[in-house]
C-alpha cells in the first residue's frame, strides 16, 4: 500500500460533493422549465434520484461497477463489495477504508465520488417524463435501472470491460475508447432511456396543440449556473487526481461550454429572432454534455470547435420531437443524447494524437462509433425491459383528470405556489 496523497483525497472528495451538486441543479434547471402545476413531481423525482441511487449502489451499485470481479467484461460480481464488504473497515469502532487506490487516496473517496455520477446520470431521465408519471414508478425505475443499466455500462467502459481502452473492442480494432467523464455511459445512456420510455408512455395530454411554457425561467438559469459549477467536479474530477490533467479539464469544459451557449444563441436568432435566456441556458448544458468525454483529449481551438458544432446541433435537434412526434418533454434527447453522441464521436477527428484532424488516424473515429453504438443498443434493450415491465405491472402514468388538474396536487398533495392565499391575503390588507 503507498503513502496517503491527502492533495489527491481532498480534490476528489470535493469533486464528489460538486457532481452531488449537480443533481439539485438539475431541479432547478428540469424544475423552472415544467408548469408551476408539476414542479414540486419534478423536484422530488431528483431527491429520488438521490437517495433511491445511495441505496443501490452501497448495497451492489458500487460491487457491479467496481468492486467485483468482471463477468465477461459486462458486469462485476454484485456479491463481492455487497454493502461495501471488503471497502470499509473498522478500526476500534470507526470506520474508514479498507485500501488507498492506485492514485494513494481512500477507496471510500472513490465510492463517494461513483455514487455522485450514478445519481446525476438517472436524474437526467425524469426532464423528458414530466408532469404525467406516477412517483412510485420511478422510484422502482430508479432503483432496477441503477442496477441493470448504469452500474454494468459504468463497468463496461470505466472498469476494464467490454467497452473501455483495454477491453475487446479497443484491442480488435486496434485504438484505446476514450470516455473521459460519461459521454456513454452517462449522457448516451441516459437520452436513450429517457426516449425508451417516453416511447412507452406515451404524450402529454395536448403536446403539440397547445403551448407548455416554463413557468419559471430564473429557475432554469439557476440551475444551468448550478450544472457549470458542479461540473467542474464532473470533469476535472475524473483526472483522479489534483494534477495538470484535473486542471486542464477544467479549462476546455469552460472553453466548450461557452461556445456552445454563444452557437445556440446564433442558431436562435437566426430562426426566431431572439437570443432568449431559456437558449442560453439549454446552451450551457449542451457545451458541458459534449465536452465530458472529451475534456482531457482536445486542445484549446478543438474545444470551441466542439463546443461550437454541439451548440449548432443539439439547438436544431430539440425541434425534431415535433416532427417526429414524441414527447420529450424537457429535451433530454436533444441535448443530452445529441450533444453526447457528438462529443463522443467528435474525439475520434479532434483527440490529440489520435483523431484524423488531430492525429491522421481513422481508428480512433471508429472505435468512438462503435462504442456509441453499443451504449445506445444496451440503454435501448435494457430501458425497454424494465419499462415495459413497469407499465404493464405498476403503471407509469397518472390519470388524464389528475395530469390535467396539476401532478403535485395528485401525487404529493401540494401545490408549489399558494396563488389563492396570497391573493386572500392582499384582499385583506386593502380592506
Amino acid at each position: 500500500m503507498g503513502q496517503l496523497d491527502s492533495g489527491n483525497a481532498a480534490w476528489i472528495l470535493t469533486s464528489a460533493s460538486l457532481v452531488f451538486l449537480m443533481t439539485p441543479g438539475v431541479a432547478f434547471f428540469y424544475g423552472g422549465m415544467v408548469r408551476a402545476k408539476a414542479v414540486l413531481n419534478m423536484m422530488i423525482m431528483e431527491a429520488a434520484a438521490l437517495s433511491v441511487t445511495m441505496i443501490m449502489w452501497v448495497l451492489w451499485g458500487w460491487s457491479i461497477a467496481y468492486a467485483g470481479s468482471s463477468v465477461g467484461g459486462i458486469f462485476g460480481d454484485p456479491a463481492t463489495g455487497f454493502l461495501l464488504k471488503d471497502t470499509m473497515v473498522a478500526d476500534n469502532g470507526v470506520f474508514g477504508s479498507a485500501a488507498l487506490n492506485s492514485n494513494n487516496y481512500p477507496v471510500s473517496v472513490d465510492v463517494a465520488f461513483q455514487s455522485a455520477f450514478a445519481m446525476i446520470t438517472v436524474a437526467l431521465i425524469c426532464g423528458a417524463i414530466a408532469e404525467r408519471v406516477k412517483y412510485s414508478t420511478w422510484m422502482i425505475f430508479v432503483a432496477l435501472w441503477i442496477t441493470f443499466d448504469y452500474a454494468p455500462l459504468a463497468h463496461m467502459v470505466w472498469n476494464g470491460g467490454l467497452l473501455s481502452a483495454d477491453g475487446a473492442i479497443s484491442q480488435a480494432i486496434g485504438a484505446a475508447a476514450h470516455d473521459f467523464a460519461g459521454g456513454t455511459v452517462v449522457h448516451i445512456n441516459a437520452a436513450v432511456a429517457a426516449l425508451v420510455i417516453v416511447l412507452i408512455i406515451g404524450k402529454r395530454k395536448g403536446f403539440g396543440t397547445q403551448p407548455f411554457r416554463p413557468h419559471n425561467v430564473p429557475f432554469v438559469m439557476l440551475g444551468a449556473f448550478l450544472l457549470w459549477f458542479g461540473w467542474f467536479g464532473f470533469n476535472a474530477g475524473s483526472a483522479f487526481a489534483a494534477n495538470g490533467t484535473a486542471g486542464y479539464a477544467w479549462v476546455s469544459t469552460s472553453i466548450a461550454t461557452a461556445s456552445a451557449m454563444l452557437t445556440w444563441g446564433f442558431t436562435e436568432k437566426i430562426r426566431t429572432g431572439h437570443y432568449t435566456a431559456m437558449g442560453a441556458a439549454s446552451g450551457i448544458v449542451a457545451g458541458l454534455v459534449a465536452i465530458t468525454p472529451a475534456a482531457d483529449v482536445v486542445s484549446p481551438l478543438w474545444s470551441i470547435v466542439l463546443g461550437g458544432i454541439a451548440g449548432v446541433l443539439t439547438c436544431l435537434a430539440c425541434s425534431l420531437k415535433f416532427k417526429l412526434g414524441y414527447d420529450d418533454s424537457l429535451d433530454v434527447v436533444g441535448v443530452h443524447g445529441v450533444g453526447g453522441f457528438t462529443g463522443t464521436v467528435l474525439i475520434g477527428f479532434f483527440g490529440e494524437g489520435t483523431g484524423l484532424f488531430a492525429g491522421g488516424d481513422w481508428r480512433q473515429l471508429v472505435v468512438q462509433l462503435i462504442v456509441a453504438i453499443v451504449a445506445i443498443i444496451w440503454s435501448a434493450v435494457i430501458t425497454g425491459i424494465i419499462a415495459f415491465a413497469l407499465e404493464k405491472t405498476v403503471g407509469w402514468r397518472v390519470t388524464e383528470a389528475q395530469e390535467v388538474g396539476g401532478i403535485d396536487l395528485a401525487d404529493q398533495g401540494e401545490r408549489a405556489y399558494d396563488f389563492a392565499g396570497t391573493a386572500s391575503s392582499v384582499l385583506k390588507e386593502v380592506k
